[in-house]
């Protein structure tokens, strides 16, 4: 019999930062799975900074969103009817069908949870999903991270930034640096995760802040934030500094064209290397990553800090938080208190 439910819809194209009016709350009921089909109860979803230019109707690595059509995004969830003989009814799976309650999920559109998996289903969308594999592939591919090299971080204190750090802290890194937007992020930087370093780029010139927080310059430089940021560390490069170029959040909403670096001939002079990537390029790195920063977890060298809201009513007040900063760590929106509920 039909399942009711409910789910997000794009109902318009924002301009600029996202307002409440761009999405609507849809009730809704999906039939049972056919043959190859699973229905999975969503336990948790999960907004990240990438959703935004999917708001968009442009060119991009991956297509926008479209209008009155529900939004996407990961999810972990458990199998609640099964057209799928090896999955059974209570199986934990993550899949790209967020933004709802429940969802019908293809067995090509999924992955299942290791059985034995202690980690809460939460840190499959964080720091052992995709987050944390765009820090790992971001640091030591990309950038070519090497012990002894002086590591800048912007965005942080995000989901991304945050792994970024600890990571390098915990290959050998000499100083690790990073900026944030607020004192309390800037200090948990400091005290709880590792970084030698850390400044509010509310408190100056980026510029200014990091060649302060790095007297003697930086080796790599992984960039969440773009703007402002990219243009300071070039300044602080080191010759044959490297930069994994991530995202640029600092861009997201913005209405009209912004310039780039206004000192970008200095990467000729300082033999740079600035390298843009997306992490669905790197899925080979995925095993090595999971047993390298799953046991980082287990034996206490990376902390997964979260920022949860409750509710799938709340899920754009949880994308919008985000996109301004309002997290620490990566954001979650819990859908279902657990599995017995």
């Amino acid at each position: 019999m039909p399942t009711p439910t409910r789910e997000i819809q794009l109902a318009a194209r924002p301009h600029g930062l996202p307002t409440a009016e761009d999405f609507r709350l849809v009730p809704t009921e999906l039939p049972d799975p056919a043959p190859g089909e699973v229905l999975v109860r969503n336990i948790v979803m999960s907004v990240d900074p990438y959703m935004r230019g999917r708001m968009n109707d442009v060119p991009s690595y991956a297509p926008p969103w479209k209008l009155n059509e529900t939004a996407q995004g990961g999810a972990v969830g458990e199998v609640l009817q099964s057209g799928v003989a090896h999955l059974e009814p209570g199986t934990l799976v993550a899949h790209n069908a967020g933004w709802r309650e429940h969802a019908l999920v293809p067995e090509r559109a999924l992955s299942v949870l290791p059985p034995a998996a202690t980690a809460p289903p939460s840190l499959y969308l964080g720091v052992l999903g995709m987050p944390g594999l765009t820090a790992y592939t971001g640091l030591l591919r990309i950038a070519r991270f090497a012990p002894g090299d002086t590591v800048f971080v912007s965005g942080a204190a995000g989901a991304v930034g945050s792994t970024v750090g600890q990571l390098a802290r915990l290959r050998g890194a000499r100083r690790v640096i990073g900026s944030a937007g607020s004192a309390d992020k800037v200090a948990i930087l400091r005290a709880e995760l590792g970084f030698d370093e850390a400044f509010n780029y509310h408190d100056g010139p980026v510029a200014e802040l990091l060649g302060a927080a790095a007297p003697d310059g930086i080796d790599v430089f992984f960039d969440n934030v773009g703007g402002e940021h990219l243009e300071a560390a070039i300044s602080s490069f080191n010759p044959f500094g490297r930069a994994a170029l991530c995202g640029s959040i600092s861009t997201y909403n913005a209405t009209a064209p912004r310039p780039g670096p206004a000192n970008l001939g200095l990467a000729v002079g300082k033999r740079l290397t600035l390298q843009g990537f997306i992490v669905s390029d790197h899925a080979d790195l995925r095993p090595e990553f999971e047993s390298v920063v799953g046991q980082a977890i287990l034996d206490g060298h990376i902390e997964a800090r979260e920022t949860t809201v409750y509710g799938l009513e709340n899920a754009v007040s949880a994308f919008i938080g985000m996109l301004t900063g309002m997290n620490i760590g990566k954001t979650i929106v819990q859908l279902i208190p657990d599995l017995s509920a």
